[in-house]
């Protein structure tokens, strides 16, 4: 089954580093039946639009986690004497699009999501989208009021849109390393 898996760059050097990765939870996103009962009309390809969006969503989520808990990195690599990476967080939602067996449906999580039983080989990746540049203003304020806009906030939602309009850019799997390498 084709899986939409929600990552960030720390996430996907993981993954080209040591060639698999297991997903936060095992959780991912796909066209399910219960998506296809949601929605009166779409094609598979719309469906599967559908599923990355909720992907790149959950994507942010593990971007405002990864950026609160660098502070506590941070003081613990500087205390062992360790260089701590410049320029903080980087503000791009990430998905990785995976062809993988034993997938379990959880519509009492979501219409999309889905749970993996294992880990996700780089040779199971289809392929990998990314945010531009032009993107990370957006998402880091997302980032900030993902929770609001969770919670109902209309302004905090408004801000989530301006993110979720920027489409993610597509990229094979043999060209990640050499994206991961420019940023």
């Amino acid at each position: 089954m084709r899986v939409y898996i929600p990552a960030t760059i720390p996430i996907l050097r993981q993954l080209v580093d040591e060639q698999q990765m297991f997903p936060l939870g095992a959780t991912a996103f796909a066209v399910t039946p219960a998506l296809r009962e949601a929605y009166a009309a779409g094609d598979d390809e719309e469906l599967a639009e559908v599923a990355m969006q909720e992907a790149a969503r959950a994507s942010m989520r593990l971007i405002a986690a990864e950026r609160d808990g660098d502070d506590d990195l941070d003081d613990d690599a500087t205390a062992a004497g360790e260089a701590v990476e410049p320029g903080g967080p980087v503000y791009r939602r990430a998905v990785i699009a995976a062809d993988v067996p034993g997938v379990k449906l959880r519509p009492d999580l979501d219409d999309a999501v889905v749970k993996l039983s294992g880990p996700i080989s780089f040779g199971e990746v289809a392929s990998v989208h990314v945010d531009l540049a032009e993107a990370e203003p957006q998402v880091a304020k997302a980032v900030d009021v993902i929770d609001a806009a969770d919670l109902g906030d209309p302004d905090a939602e408004f801000v989530l849109g301006d993110a979720e309009d920027h489409q993610l850019a597509w990229y094979a799997p043999q060209e990640v390393p050499f994206l991961l390498e420019l940023l």
